[in-house]
């Protein structure tokens, strides 16, 4: 008996999940959260057509390019997380991971000049670029996924692109603050500029060429971008700006379709979220689980905020290890072994902040915050949890001239001086050291929570941050708070190092920042809101579906019937 009670459990923590779905065996309703209005009603659009979970992904993907070019693009990559009900009512996860790989000529010194390092050249222009993975995830999504035609699916973007949208106060703050870098590249300055600034609040921005380029794509799919003319021009344009990217560059480009990290956690619900080569999912299993050997649910804010801040630290500390998992052993079940993590939530002193030094000090890497996230469910429970991005606002501000495509600066996301500090100041290693065709390591981290009674969905650009927000709005989902306040709330951070917790100014009260910083904590306003999550939610028990965007940003959460 004792020994059938084992295989049971290991059963149901293992790698390919199949939960039982309750009494409301769908949810009824379509569901759509995005980062701007023009997307979420591009992926309803699709909807009503009679496309799936899996073409309004596609079009909002394609979508997202045309109106947040500071965040994504074909130029870019992301990772998708799905909900693929199967018969019996049970539910598959696959995971698509269509980050981008460094070019093949790409190495470790590829960014050092008389022996340092040279940070800028990761950054901007073609140097910085990976090859992008957005098109190739377009493409596999219809072919394996989808039900309609990419000229259906693609059509809103293509009509987004050619028509022009409106500028709004978004856009503009994320113009200004890369402006530099836009005015730099003509093409880039022609596009997305107006007479070298940035463009007036209501006026129109018109992207010709990047339709041309979505068209080519919607007739011939992945060999649309990266063969033929297309992939000429882009190799062309990149080569003669001083990048390294070449044919066979993109020839070789595919997505992986990969087994998504399955946890089950201590209540019951299950963990599905990305593995390597994104550090998102791993931070949030070990987060939550440690959470489970403390008394977090029962103690007062502070001692909350203190258990969710060390949980978080110990986390962080342990991404050092992790990368691309086509080139490095990537240890995940240590990292989330309970005897290791029982270990860790036992060093945490409820009175007494750790200091990092205390733990095994990692080294460092870069990663930019300026990324995006949609979610959506149909109303059969097929959903798509996805984030995208070109790293930092406007990628390279790099445009290759013909395309429309503004490319990537990933690269940057690589340990390219495994020895030294960054801006960022998160944790690396030699598991993330910039090699051909390897994939950067990622906090990008979509995921799903599932139970016998319910579904949620949830992700967040925000580089480092993206574990954190999304851990407190799990969190806030085992409060059973209302759904609109998940992305709404006041959000904290630790990444280890700097060994300090950066906070929205609304995160603590003046009382909460005393006693934190009586328990030895070092509080770092950020000066500003950050983030910007994308939450679903289906309720089995009474079939309610709920939809909700951040407050922090200008997108568009919709519910409704088919």
């Amino acid at each position: 008996m004792r020994n059938e009670n084992r295989l049971t459990r290991l059963v149901a923590a293992g790698c390919l999940l199949l939960l039982s779905i309750a009494a409301h065996a769908s949810p009824g309703k379509a569901a759509i959260a995005t980062a701007h209005p023009l997307a979420s009603q591009a992926g309803l659009q699709i909807l009503r057509e009679g496309g799936n979970a899996f073409d309004a992904a596609i079009a909002i993907t394609a979508a997202l390019a045309v109106v947040e070019p500071y965040g994504s693009g074909l130029g870019g990559g992301g990772f998708y997380l799905l909900r693929q009900p199967t018969s019996g009512g049970k539910a598959h996860y696959p995971f698509i991971d269509a980050r981008e790989r460094a070019p093949l000529a790409a190495h470790a010194n590829l960014y050092r000049r008389g022996g340092q390092v040279q940070p800028e050249l990761s950054l901007n222009g073609p140097l910085a670029a990976a090859i992008p993975g957005v098109p190739a995830a377009i493409a596999y999504l219809a072919s394996q996924y989808g039900q309609l035609p990419l000229t259906s699916t693609l059509a809103p973007a293509i009509a987004l692109a050619e028509q022009g949208f409106t500028i709004d106060s978004a856009y503009r703050e994320r113009a200004q603050w890369r402006l530099k870098a836009l005015q730099a590249d003509a093409e880039s300055a022609r596009l997305f500029l107006r007479d070298g600034e940035v463009p007036a609040l209501g006026s129109r921005l018109y992207q010709p060429e990047l339709a041309d380029t979505l068209r080519l794509i919607a007739r011939d799919g992945h060999t649309g971008f990266y063969s033929g003319e297309l992939a000429d021009r882009l190799v062309e344009g990149v080569r003669a700006a001083g990048g390294i990217w070449s044919m066979e560059d993109l020839a070789s480009y595919q997505v992986v379709e990969r087994t998504p990290l399955q946890v089950r956690l201590n209540n019951g619900d299950t963990l599905i979220s990305a593995p390597p080569p994104s550090a998102g999912g791993v931070a949030l299993a070990q987060s939550l689980l440690m959470l489970d050997w403390l008394p977090w649910r029962s103690d007062s804010r502070v001692d909350r905020q203190h258990a969710v801040t060390e949980v978080l630290r110990r986390a962080y500390r342990d991404r050092r290890l992790l990368g691309d998992p086509d080139h490095v052993q990537n240890p995940i079940t240590a990292l989330l072994a309970p005897d290791y993590l029982r270990q860790q939530a036992a060093g945490i002193e409820r009175e007494r902040a750790t200091p990092s030094s205390e733990l095994a000090a990692p080294l460092t890497l870069h990663e930019g915050e300026h990324t995006t996230h949609f979610s959506v469910m149909d109303s059969r429970g097929r959903a798509v949890a996805a984030t995208l991005s070109i790293n930092l606002m406007f990628g390279a501000a790099f445009t290759v001239p013909g395309t429309g495509v503004l490319l990537n600066d990933e690269m940057d996301d690589f340990a390219a001086d495994v020895s030294g500090a960054n801006a960022y100041g998160l944790a690396g290693s030699q598991a993330n050291q910039i090699a051909a065709g390897k994939r950067p390591l990622s906090s990008m981290s979509p995921s799903f929570i599932e139970s016998t009674d319910d579904f949620a969905s949830f992700g967040t650009p925000g580089g480092s941050r993206i574990p954190s927000m999304v851990l407190l709005a799990m969190l806030a989902r085992q409060d059973q708070l209302p759904v609109a306040q998940w992305p709404a709330l006041p959000r904290f951070h630790h990444q280890f190092l700097p060994d300090a917790i950066q906070h929205e100014d609304d995160a603590f009260s003046l009382e909460e920042r005393a006693a934190l910083q009586q328990r030895g904590h070092s509080l770092s306003p950020v000066g500003r809101r950050y983030g910007n999550l994308m939450v679903l939610h289906w309720d089995k028990r009474s079939g309610k579906v709920s939809a909700a965007s951040d407050p922090r940003g200008i997108g568009q959460a919709l519910v409704e019937a088919p």
